[in-house]
């Protein structure tokens, strides 16, 4: 069994067109990561094509399947507790559509390598760096990044960003119990915890292209919880520091 360091956790829902293909690029990489799927239970047989997958690479390739869709947000967590476990000691989100270029985990990796204690792969830290986006989504996006900014103070230009590497020893430290935001604002709450918490983190410039294959996940919901969430984290990190 070859032994790896880094685990990179990909939540999916009706991803059967993406997962192989996501899976074997992640494999291919010169740097050894191993994948943990962590499937909604969804209805298009991702989590049989990961099974399949899994005889090929049996040491490498880990699935959890939960009973049904609950949230971008507590997938990661499940994910999370699952990589602590197990003793990794970087551990990566990425999406399962290739709007997150494999090629850059290994940028992530060397940036917490190198002192970083959470690595963003940022669109925004050099202008604007989304592929395939219409203008309304780049606006609103770019437009969700200076609020949060402007209300939790962090000096992140993509704090919305899944693209991400944390070292063990920051998810050690939050507690995941209290994380609330199941939807895109759980990015948030991740990177404002850590921030509150002192570590270091670093944004790592990459290429964003949005989806080819698949539909993706983002609501109106989800946009509200971003929106209204985040007053009310800061409000809760003020005000109920033992109980945040």
């Amino acid at each position: 069994m070859r032994m790896a360091d880094g685990l990179v956790i990909i939540p999916t829902f009706n991803e059967i067109e993406n997962i192989e293909a996501i899976v074997r690029t992640v494999f291919d990489l010169k740097k050894d990561f191993h994948v943990l799927v962590v499937d909604d239970n969804s209805p298009d047989g991702t989590a049989d094509s990961v099974r399949k997958l899994q005889s090929e690479f049996p040491d490498q390739l880990f699935l959890e399947v939960r009973k049904e869709k609950s949230g971008l947000g507590t997938a990661y967590i499940h994910g999370f507790k699952w990589a602590l476990a197990k003793g990794y000691e970087y551990i990566f989100e990425m999406d399962a559509d290739f709007s997150h270029r494999p090629a850059d985990l290994s940028r992530l990796h060397r940036a917490c390598l190198n002192g970083a204690d959470v690595a963003v792969g940022s669109r925004y830290k050099k202008g604007v760096n989304v592929v395939n986006w219409p203008l309304a989504r780049i606006l609103l996006s770019y437009g969700a990044s200076f609020y949060v900014k402007l209300i939790t103070g962090m000096k992140v230009h993509d704090p919305t960003a899944g693209f991400v590497c944390y070292r063990r020893k920051v998810l050690e430290t939050i507690n995941l119990d209290r994380v609330r935001f199941i939807g895109y604002a759980f990015q948030i709450e991740m990177k404002y915890r850590a921030y509150l918490k002192k570590f270091k983190i670093e944004e790592v410039s990459i290429i964003f292209t949005d989806r080819v294959n698949g539909k993706s996940k983002m609501n109106s919901a989800i946009i509200r919880e971003a929106v209204f969430g985040v007053i009310a984290m800061k409000f809760r990190s003020i005000f109920f520091k033992k109980n945040f």
